[in-house]
């Protein structure tokens, strides 16, 4: 059983940057595909990052392109979402996950870490 643990999430105001970690145990953490979602208060969940098992093919949403970048360390059983230039609208719970049958479908989740971005 994969378990997937956030951390990283707090306060920042508008134009900061924060970085996200999450840790993965219980599996074979190369060999799954991993991503970033978010949920921000009244909407429902969204994707924002995915990458692949060697971390050398990744992907964005459009509204965080250019200022987001996901990457990971198979070493250390982690993924990472850098965070630069947030905006309020980027406040949310963000989410780890994770596909273990490769095939973009994300089977495992994390309990989420609390990001909010103040103007």
């Amino acid at each position: 059983q994969v378990q997937l643990v956030e951390s990283g999430g707090g306060l920042v105001q508008a134009g900061g940057s924060l970085r996200l970690s999450c840790a993965a145990s219980g599996g074979t953490f190369s060999r799954y595909n991993m991503a970033w979602f978010r949920q921000a208060p009244g909407k429902e969940r969204e994707y924002v990052a995915t990458i692949n098992l060697s971390g050398d093919a990744t992907s964005y949403t459009d509204s965080v392109e250019g200022r987001f970048t996901i990457f990971r360390d198979n070493a250390k059983n982690t993924v990472y979402l850098q965070m630069n230039s947030l905006k309020p609208e980027d406040t949310a719970v963000y989410y780890c996950a994770a596909d273990s049958r490769r095939l973009w479908q994300f089977d495992y989740w994390g309990r989420g870490t609390e990001v909010t971005v103040s103007s």
